[in-house]
């Protein structure tokens, strides 16, 4: 089972990955903790985890007019790890592409 789903590759990481250039975001599962996050980001990417932080949030109701009517529905709940990393190592999200 992978705890990591995705990296986080938006604005808002960017301009935190700029000011420190050493932090970088994951998208985790909600039941992760913080020691498997830090296990499954040295294996993955071969570097060093020195502080994991994380942010849970919660699903949002959302609803929108259409032709057909009122459509309701929910965002899923999803929790966010900032992972910062030994003093000069990097990860390069764009290396398999």
């Amino acid at each position: 089972m992978a705890i990591i789903i995705k990296p986080l590759v938006t604005e808002k990481m960017t301009k935190i990955t700029d000011k420190q250039p050493n932090r970088y975001g994951f998208i985790v599962r909600p039941e992760a903790n913080k020691l498997e996050i830090k296990s499954e980001i040295e294996s993955l990417y071969n570097v060093t985890v020195v502080d994991v932080n994380t942010l849970r949030y919660a699903g949002k109701r959302s609803s929108r007019y259409t032709k057909a009517g009122l459509i309701k529905g929910q965002r899923n709940a999803f929790k966010k790890a900032i992972v910062t990393l030994k003093e000069g190592e990097t990860i390069d999200f764009y290396s398999n592409i």
